[in-house]
């Protein structure tokens, strides 16, 4: 390949080093990122739209780049939502497929004056709602440690293309796990800040507060580093976070103090955690240990059932109010053809809800989350395995014959409390296989999933270490410990 050689050898800070330095150009790294995708992404169907000749024109252009921390560093958006003028934003979903941005968003701003040069867009499930990337519009995205695989969801796309070598680092968001799931599948570095911590892409979509962005990595450094980048409130909102004592990748040059950890190998919100899921959170465990941590088995106590039906309904009220918000921009409704079978179901869902039910589950969340932060203030960090089980297959989740039927018939005849007990049932497959994330979109908690083990298949299984609000500081500083510990960032996938 042309452009740099050594483009795979380095980390999105190691390759903004060396522009700094003179040793490389923007155009070498945007022209290596782009002979990459075009390599790889057929295999993968990572990256859905492509701008190239923009990013190229920038590259050539470089006195013209933002002087950011990522000056001339090659990245991916995740296409949901993240306005970038003039660039597609679909959601994953034929109802959007014609749409253009008109601006940029506050978030991508915020990318583009660290200097990073965007090159396109990764896949995401159908507005983001399933923990799997397999849109009708575009396609499923494949996870390069075994094409069989999914990379996860909703950043998927993003995931994969990381994991691949094509970006050091891309775009991703996370209203239930959406960032740390496809950093569990993909052998990544995946953090999700504190609530508000960074602005969120735009104001709808945001499923009731749960969502927040930031990216995934190979690196802890590169994480870090580009919460430096994102991280500060947006005009109104996120104003009460007290900004960071130092910059974030400063923070990592000292370990963490001992900790009091919380071990917990059992599923958060779902029944059971496969084998080598639970393993990764114990080995995890020992190895805070031997670091001098102390370490004990325990779970904060909730209700699970009600908090799963809380969660759910966050995410079928902000299914509806999207595709509200849809048909206010465009003037007209949604038609049954430009949405999936499920995606449809759970609109209809949100829409029998009333304001009443709706805050009443907003309520039971805001309860339990005190009730949570009691338990963080007997211990620092909790450990749980990431997902409770290995990456699925792809098609593992699909839209079922009930739910298509369910869906046509709704269409014409709402039954709300069968509507309801269906809700129940979309429950068991799309949270058993990711059962431990949604907890701290709920709570607002930072928690990130680091790539520490990798099973007898040779896929990799993300440990999750959740901390208490505001305290992303602390939870990069033990992770950049273990990574220290236990390096990973070598480790590549066949494809990539």
């Amino acid at each position: 390949m042309s452009g740099f050689e050594d483009y795979d050898q380095h980390d999105a800070t190691g390759l903004a080093e060396l522009v700094r330095r003179g040793e490389t150009s923007a155009a070498e790294l945007v022209d290596a990122a782009i002979e990459r995708i075009e390599a790889r992404d057929p295999a993968l169907n990572a990256v859905v739209h492509r701008s190239f000749e923009r990013a190229r024109a920038e590259a050539q252009a470089p006195d013209a780049l933002p002087d950011g921390a990522f000056r001339g560093v090659p990245f991916l958006l995740k296409d949901l939502k993240a306005f970038d003028a003039g660039q597609p934003s679909t959601n994953g979903s034929r109802l959007f497929a014609e749409r253009r941005a008109t601006h940029d968003d506050e978030l991508v701003r915020r990318f583009k004056r660290a200097g990073l040069i965007i090159c396109g867009r990764t896949n995401t499930p159908e507005l983001g709602i399933l923990g799997v990337t397999e849109p009708e519009l575009h396609g499923p995205t494949r996870n390069p440690w075994d094409l069989e695989r999914t990379p996860g969801g909703s950043s998927g796309g993003s995931g994969a293309a990381v994991a691949a070598g094509m970006v050091p680092a891309a775009h991703a968001s996370d209203g239930g796990g959406s960032i740390r799931i496809p950093a569990s599948n993909c052998g990544l570095v995946g953090l999700k800040p504190t609530r508000h911590r960074v602005p969120l892409m735009a104001p709808t979509g945001s499923w009731g507060g749960l969502a927040g962005a930031h990216v995934v990595t190979r690196t802890v450094r590169d994480s870090a580093g580009l919460l430096d980048c994102l991280h500060g409130p947006k005009r109104g909102i996120g104003e009460h976070l007290p900004p960071p004592e130092q910059p974030f990748a400063a923070a990592l040059e000292r370990p963490p103090e001992r900790l009091r950890v919380a071990l917990c190998t059992r599923a958060l919100l779902g029944r059971d955690t496969d084998p080598a899921c639970v393993h990764a959170a114990e080995a995890a465990a020992k190895l805070c240990a031997s670091l001098g941590h102390s370490v004990e088995e325990a779970m904060p106590e909730f209700d699970r059932a009600a908090l799963t039906r809380a969660y759910l309904t966050m995410v079928v009220s902000g299914t509806a109010a999207a595709v509200r918000s849809y048909e206010a921009e465009r003037g007209r409704k949604a038609r049954a053809g430009e949405l999936e079978a499920k995606t449809w179901l759970l609109k209809i869902i949100g829409e029998s809800l009333s304001a009443g039910e709706y805050i009443e589950q907003l309520e039971l969340i805001q309860t339990a989350s005190v009730k949570i932060a009691e338990f963080f203030a007997d211990y620092d960090v909790l450990i749980t395995s990431t997902l409770a089980q290995p990456p699925l297959k792809v098609g593992e989740i699909t839209n079922t014959a009930l739910e298509r039927n369910a869906a046509r018939v709704f269409r014409t005849m709402p039954v709300k409390r069968v509507m309801l007990a269906l809700l129940d049932d979309l429950a068991e497959d799309p949270l058993a296989a990711t059962p431990n994330t949604q907890l701290f979109n709920m709570t607002g908690q930072p928690a990130i999933s680091l790539p520490l083990h990798w099973d007898d298949a040779g896929l990799p299984i993300g440990v999750q270490f959740a901390g208490r609000l505001g305290e992303e500081e602390l939870l990069l500083r033990l992770a950049r410990q273990l990574e220290q510990a236990k390096p990973w960032a070598g480790r590549r996938p066949p494809t990539g």
